[in-house]
């Protein structure tokens, strides 16, 4: 093992997520893979690198601040009517890429935005901060979800998963065409899985303006997570009496080993000792409070854990092939070109059997698409303990016909 590169679970780890992780590594930086690491675009998620005067946009990724937030409620699951309260989570909330919210919210994250330094035509940031209000306390779509749960002791639990939505994507292209010599409002040139890493010196005018992006995108994820979670508890009508909030997308200015170091992690969750942690599972399977350990495997691994059970089949392979067509009527659907590994269709059917009031969702995020996260939580050994283990009873996503209306 590469002395700078700590692996979790390197059995159920495939060589591609690490060769891509290896290739991130400077030489006076720390590398990390947690256990439901798997292969991205330009890094692994389940990755985390320490740069001590780099920044990394291919670390952050696209979703900048994608993270999760579980609050514990007062109510006992048996309490509620699970499928009524599911049907209006899907109609106050927005699910879906680019789906503006139902029902518009505010909050003064908005106002902070507009301070928002880049090098685009002010037309441009005005769309941005369009966006940015139009989306706010939107969930979108692909494996981020607004769950009820029941813990050990019968209480509702809320969990949510979703970043800085349409405004970081943006962000995040936008930084890219400038790291290749483009406009910040041009369209970047095509990179593939295996480009190398997007890196901006800390001191750089654009490493500056990347660490303000994402500070202020942070600051949008958070707001959009409290709405949403504010949401399902004013539908529920309670309140809730513990909260667990943090970013698995993201980069933090930490010391390790008495170094100062620019820590970025992509799919990692924080887990510093007595830091708390929301590990989504998948539809069926059980989800996790977790508590950060410490322990010299924990300082090996920065402190990072997993986000999740980690994919095993792409979403390609789970429901296959597939286009948008526009009908006769004018309005767009989706048609499958080439059938997936996956038949959705039991998926809804096992939910039922198990009881979960599952709204949305597709092929590409059925369980069988996922490794267990009983068995990845082991490989992180003791860097990490669990603190409640939450069954799923309500499940809300985007569905397959979700179309992006902010699609180019």
């Amino acid at each position: 093992m590469n002395k700078k590169l700590k692996i979790f679970g390197r059995e159920i780890i495939d060589d591609q997520s690490v060769a891509q992780l290896e290739n991130c590594l400077t030489e006076e930086s720390i590398g990390v893979l947690t256990a439901d690491a798997h292969y991205g675009y330009g890094h692994p998620i389940g990755g985390a690198v320490a740069y001590p005067d780099h920044i990394s946009l291919s670390g952050v990724g696209f979703d900048i601040a994608c993270g999760n937030k579980a609050v514990k409620t007062a109510l006992k699951a048996k309490e509620i009517d699970t499928s009524a309260i599911m049907d209006e989570i899907v109609r106050k909330i927005g699910f879906g890429i680019g789906k503006p919210n139902p029902i518009p919210a505010e909050h003064p994250v908005i106002d902070e935005l507009k301070e928002l330094e880049i090098k685009a035509p002010g037309s441009f940031k005005s769309k941005l901060i369009s966006i940015a209000r139009e989306q706010l306390g939107t969930v979108g779509a692909g494996n981020h979800f607004v769950d009820l749960f029941e813990d050990e002791e019968g209480y509702l639990w809320i969990g949510v998963h979703f970043g800085s939505r349409g405004f970081g994507h943006k962000l995040t292209t936008g930084f890219i065409s400038l790291s290749q010599g483009l406009k910040f409002e041009d369209r970047p040139k095509n990179t593939n899985m295996d480009s190398d890493p997007i890196l901006f010196h800390i001191k750089s005018e654009m490493g500056i303006d990347y660490i303000q992006a994402i500070e202020l995108a942070g600051k949008y994820a958070y707001a959009g997570r409290d709405i949403v979670v504010d949401t399902v508890l004013s539908i529920l009508g309670t309140r809730a009496t513990d909260e667990v909030h943090n970013h698995h997308n993201f980069a933090w200015r930490e010391e390790h080993f008495a170094t100062d170091y620019w820590v970025v992690r992509k799919g990692c969750t924080p887990a510093f000792p007595g830091q708390k942690g929301f590990i989504g599972s998948n539809m069926f399977d059980t989800s996790v409070i977790i508590e950060g350990v410490d322990s010299p495997d924990s300082a090996d691994g920065l402190y990072s854990t997993v986000h999740g059970a980690g994919r095993v089949m792409s979403r390609r392979k789970a429901k296959g092939k597939t286009k948008w067509v526009k009908g006769r009527d004018g309005k767009r659907k989706i048609i499958t070109t080439s059938p997936g590994l996956v038949d959705f269709d039991k998926t809804q059917q096992k939910a039922r059997e198990l009881g979960i009031e599952l709204r949305g969702g597709g092929a590409d995020e059925s369980p069988e698409c996922y490794k267990s996260l009983e068995e990845v939580l082991k490989y992180q050994g003791n860097t990490i303990k669990v603190l409640h283990r939450l069954k799923p009873i309500g499940v809300a996503m985007a569905g397959d016909d979700d179309f992006d209306p902010y699609i180019d």
